[in-house]
């Protein structure tokens, strides 16, 4: 148990890794290498477009690698996912810039991302399952939430890595050659969790659905066609959780760094400290969940965040960093709490033999509603009208979330305590 729970953790912690590092340089560093000079706004965004695509491309990796892992098992379709976004992270940070290559810089870096984005909509709902389907009764939530974990570990990673190299480096150096050096690094991860997923065996749930020889054809049209409102409120119930993820993190680092002026290095170390309060709030949602249930606990977190969105603006714009730290610590404590039981609720609104797809689904397509066009929306939002309208976007969020678990009783039927 304890390697299939490495396993769990493992690869998602890497594929976040690679994704958190992509979404730093979005910011940071691609503005300036990959798009033409002019202004530095208009460069800004369309480096968050890159951003978003990731984001349009993990459904049809959900599809594809859903299809597989409710077909063919657990563990070779994890190791594919890891295997397609590991090359991707690695290629990106072999990439010439504009100034080498022209136009062909930011398409190869769309093509790139876009594999990053097959890869992650593969492996969360992969590995979710390979946690979930081995727990007991009682501790499914518990259990679920190790690849939760894998989150606030590979931002934690991501941002101090940045860090380091900002601290060690010249600009000069560092937008030279050292954000390259992360994207390069993640293929010594790769090999790590490629080992240990090598050494795990099939889940039990997979291996009653074979015996009993329940397997369906189609997984991604059986979904469709006989889940589809588990699609629907799992999907929207899952909205919150990438929105306040994105907002607390992109969106945050951007304007706190240009409108705001902070230092990076500053407002690195605080988005780390908020990562602690991130990787807080995941177990003790997952106690909470066990034992109250998932749908109870994700009301809560998401009445919190809402609350939250109407209080951002004058929280975050106070110009005390002591005050911003408090800020991104109580938000993401609250993205904690959230996303904790986010995995064994989305599993657990399906049958074994679609749950690999129907999760996986669920979960990338609130990541394009919740999270695609997030920084791009916030950043024109607060350019626009103001910060406030920053924090309205995300209590909207919460609010439809709200509505669809509110309508969810029937589905999320394994709670509490189960």
């Amino acid at each position: 148990m304890s390697r299939i729970l490495a396993a769990s953790l493992i690869g998602t912690t890497i594929e976040f890794f690679d994704f958190y590092i992509y979404a730093t340089a979005a910011v940071l560093v691609f503005p300036t290498l990959f798009f033409p000079a002019g202004d530095p706004i208009a460069a800004t965004l369309a480096s968050l477009a890159t951003f978003a695509l990731a984001f349009f491309a993990r459904p049809l990796g959900a599809a594809l690698f859903g299809h597989f892992g409710d077909r063919k098992g657990r563990k070779a379709t994890l190791v594919a996912a890891l295997m397609t976004m590991g090359p991707s992270t690695v290629a990106i940070g072999l990439l010439p810039s504009y100034h080498s290559i022209g136009i062909v810089a930011p398409i190869l870096l769309a093509v790139f991302r876009f594999g990053q984005g097959l890869g992650l909509g593969g492996e969360w709902g992969g590995a979710v399952l390979l946690a979930t389907e081995n727990a007991p009764k009682n501790k499914k939530a518990w259990y679920g939430m190790f690849p939760q974990l894998g989150a606030p570990i590979g931002f934690l990673l991501s941002s101090g890595t940045f860090f380091i190299l900002s601290k060690t480096m010249s600009d000069e150096q560092f937008l030279s050659y050292g954000w390259r050096i992360p994207f390069i690094a993640s293929a010594l991860l790769v090999w790590v969790g490629l080992y240990i997923r090598l050494k795990i065996t099939e889940t039990p749930d997979f291996l009653k659905v074979m015996d009993n020889k329940e397997r369906v054809k189609v997984p991604v049209i059986a979904v469709f066609a006989r889940h589809t409102k588990a699609v629907f409120l799992g999907t929207v119930a899952t909205i919150t959780t990438f929105l306040v993820f994105y907002i607390m993190t992109v969106f945050t680092l951007s304007w706190g760094t240009s409108a705001l002026h902070y230092p990076r290095e500053s407002f690195l170390i605080a988005q780390m400290i908020s990562m602690l309060f991130f990787a807080l709030g995941i177990p003790v949602s997952a106690v909470i969940a066990d034992r109250r249930g998932r749908r109870t606990m994700l009301m809560v977190s998401s009445i919190g965040i809402f609350v939250f969105g109407l209080f951002l603006a004058p929280f975050f714009s106070t110009g005390s960093l002591l005050v911003t730290v408090v800020f991104q610590s109580t938000g993401m404590l609250l993205m904690g709490l959230n996303y904790g039981p986010v995995g064994t609720a989305l599993a657990e609104i399906f049958p074994a033999e679609v749950r690999y797809t129907g999760a996986s689904l669920c979960f990338t397509l609130a990541g394009i509603l919740g999270a695609s066009l997030t920084p791009y929306l916030a950043t024109t939002l607060a350019t626009s009208y103001g910060l406030s309208y920053v924090g309205y976007y995300l209590s909207f969020g919460a609010a439809i979330s709200i509505a669809a678990l509110l309508a969810s009783r029937t589905l999320m039927k394994g709670e509490p305590g189960s």
